[in-house]
């Protein structure tokens, strides 16, 4: 993979090629191998690349014959031998290997409905010198992030924000709605970002600017249907569509390695892919001092039984708090967890072994319904349906042990649930988080709530909800919701690729191939959540071909954390902890309520900080004064060295060629 900008303007003043050296360095970190530009009198691209295929030749920004069409693409078409055979058989005549250039001639030949042919993670730019537009385009579940900002009939755009601001031409400005809807969903929904005036492509989503203005269609759209039975070859299929996931994303002519969490979603992508390589896969863990959160004895077992050879980042005391700084600037978004850093800290390790691509599990959960979300949104609905029963409380306490307090825990769960929303609710499957999330804007300072006025961020998330939502069942409304508030935005973006890019480590996500999704959203729910089974599907395919320890696939599912308030108050808070948090800091920052603020920090301080509330408090606030410091308050830095000193490995044109 790699990191892309541009600029396109709408009078031919052109592009100076000091601009796009500026707006490349600061996403050097993405493309350490190689760094080109094209500019011209209205148009200027730039790519810093991360060399995975055709290492010699797939140099960018990457034209057709006549020079007529230019490309700068961040990802992976894994079907690109496929596409390849196709075109050279309407004839077209390819100079690389790389995929790079299947997407240029791709273009050429179907235009934007080349889109619906492509099997990959993407975000790229064409600048169309003929028709004078720029086309960007980003992929069918997000999985690679793209943003841009309008200003005066100019577009801007790039791989990640810190490009975009560094031109010094967009304002560098906070959006409140963007930050009150991290504190809703964890992260803020595309189109929304935290900046304000500068926005996020949708997943699905393409765009064309043409003559100062931008036009964005979606191409891509998240559809589920219920049939009444599993089809009677379901578990071959399934098992055709995971080998060729895995398969199609193994191609590289670098080595390529994977994520091991010990859960049963990594140990199947790690096992598939060990199976088909040539040597031993290389696999990586995170593992913690915490015996709560560790999941090595699991790790072990299956490194153990595909016989890889295993690297492990260990979590210790004040690794968090050391690299979070870091991590915000790589985010570029405030978090309401620290579970970003650990992957920050293991893509470093996975890079210093020589590894440039790995797989990981990402997606699995959602599409084949994993968390326990789903089973509490069952269960709630019971609760609803048969209000006098002792089965649900039960069924909650075994989900959630240890929360609920004292002898009377059937009315402290029909009590938190029923008051959490009603199932009527289009969003009642999620509205326990939501509201839980939501107390971080406790916090919040008179000022910044006053100026907020009415935005209402599950209001605007009702609105847009597609068509056909509430003919759904109630488990196929929460995978929905899941992919479309927590995948994209956070799972895929600050705690995915941005940390592996962080490092540049391309990470691919082999559940997210649009077949597989395709085939697992057409399943009845009962197939993948079978009772309080999650995963049902999978566990019986791994049952079946006895691929994975049987320890791993039937274990249920251990959610991914790391500590929290323990990272920064277990000893003395590093600097930046107290300087951030001090009320004069924060009163000049004007968010929060520095004295709500401090006694937080008191009880934090004492360990008496109240549960996951506060817990997620903690971290947002000083994720946010940290992105505030990064982003806002000083000019914009590179995170890696200038491109002075990266090869430059593409021809380039000068400005106003």
């Amino acid at each position: 993979m790699c990191g892309i900008a541009g600029i396109a303007r709408r009078r031919p003043t052109g592009v100076p090629a000091e601009l796009l050296e500026r707006m490349a360095g600061a996403i050097g970190h993405r493309g350490p191998d190689g760094f080109g530009l094209h500019a011209d009198d209205r148009v200027g691209l730039t790519n810093v690349r991360l060399s995975v295929i055709d290492l010699a030749r797939g140099a960018q920004p990457m034209t057709n014959e006549d020079g007529s069409v230019f490309l700068v693409y961040n990802g992976e078409i894994f079907n690109h031998l496929a596409l390849r055979g196709e075109l050279e058989a309407r004839g077209h005549l390819f100079r690389t290997r790389s995929d790079t250039e299947v997407v240029v001639h791709a273009y050429e030949q179907w235009g934007e409905r080349m889109l619906e042919r492509l099997n990959g993670q993407f975000a790229f730019a064409i600048y169309d010198r003929r028709a004078g537009s720029v086309f960007l385009a980003r992929d069918r579940f997000g999985i690679l992030p793209l943003f841009y900002s309008e200003r005066d009939g100019d577009l801007y755009f790039a791989s990640e924000v810190k490009a975009i601001l560094t031109t010094g031409e967009v304002e560098r400005a906070l959006d409140p709605e963007g930050l009150d809807e991290v504190f809703t969903f964890w992260a803020a929904r595309p189109p929304r970002t935290p900046f304000r005036g500068i926005r996020a492509l949708e997943p699905g989503c393409c765009a064309r600017w043409q003559d100062g203005r931008l036009t964005i269609r979606r191409y891509y759209a998240l559809d589920f249907a219920e049939p009444a039975a599993e089809p009677a070859d379901a578990l071959e299929a399934l098992d055709e569509l995971l080998r060729s996931a895995v398969r199609l994303r193994l191609q590289a002519d670098v080595p390529v390695g994977g994520y091991l969490s010990g859960g049963i979603d990594s140990s199947i992508v790690c096992a598939l892919a060990a199976a088909d390589s040539p040597h031993a896969l290389r696999t990586f863990s995170v593992t913690f001092e915490d015996p709560a959160l560790d999941e090595s004895a699991y790790q072990r077992a299956v490194a153990a039984e595909i016989r890889s050879r295993h690297a492990v980042q260990r979590i210790g005391r004040g690794d968090i708090a050391r690299v979070f700084p870091d991590v915000i600037r790589h985010t570029e978004t405030p978090l309401v967890r620290t579970a970003p850093a650990p992957l920050y800290l293991l893509s470093r390790v996975v890079r210093e072994r020589g590894i440039k691509v790995v797989l990981t599990g990402e997606g699995s959960d959602e599409v084949f319904l994993g968390y326990d979300l789903f089973k509490e949104a069952i269960i709630r609905l019971l609760c609803w349906r048969r209000p006098a029963s002792r089965v649900p409380p039960r069924l909650l306490d075994g989900l959630y042990p240890g929360i609920a307090p004292g002898a009377r825990k059937g009315d402290f769960w029909r009590g938190y649930f029923t008051s959490a929303g009603a199932p009527d609710d289009p969003l009642f499957s999620h509205l326990p988080r939501f509201h839980l999330t939501a107390r971080i804007k406790d916090f919040y300072s008179p000022e910044f709530r006053a100026g907020l006025g009415r935005f209402d961020p599950l209001a605007e998330l009702r609105a847009r909800l597609p068509a056909g939502f509430a003919a759904w069942s109630p488990l196929t409304r929460a995978a929905y919701l899941e992919m479309t508030t927590l995948l994209s935005s956070y799972l895929l973006s600050s705690q995915g690729d941005r940390m592996a890019m962080a490092h540049g480590v391309e990470a691919r996500v082999p559940y997210l191939d649009h077949r597989l999704f395709e085939f697992a959203a057409a399943l009845p729910a009962r197939s993948k959540l079978r009772g309080l089974r999650e995963k049902d599907i999978l566990r019986r395919w791994g049952d079946s071909t006895g691929l994975v320890p049987p320890a791993v696939t039937h274990r249920r599912k251990q959610p991914y954390r790391a500590p929290d308030v323990p990272a920064f108050f277990d000893g003395r808070p590093p600097e930046y902890v107290e300087a951030l948090l001090d009320p004069v800091s924060l009163s000049r920052t004007g968010i929060f309520n520095p004295q709500a603020v401090a006694g937080l920090v008191r009880r934090c301080r004492a360990g008496r900080a109240e549960g996951f509330r506060e817990s997620q408090a903690l971290v947002a606030i000083l994720s946010t004064e940290l992105w505030h410091r990064e982003f806002l308050d000083a000019p914009v830095r590179a995170c890696v060295t200038a491109t002075s000193q990266v090869p430059r490995t593409a021809a380039e044109t000068p400005a106003a060629a």
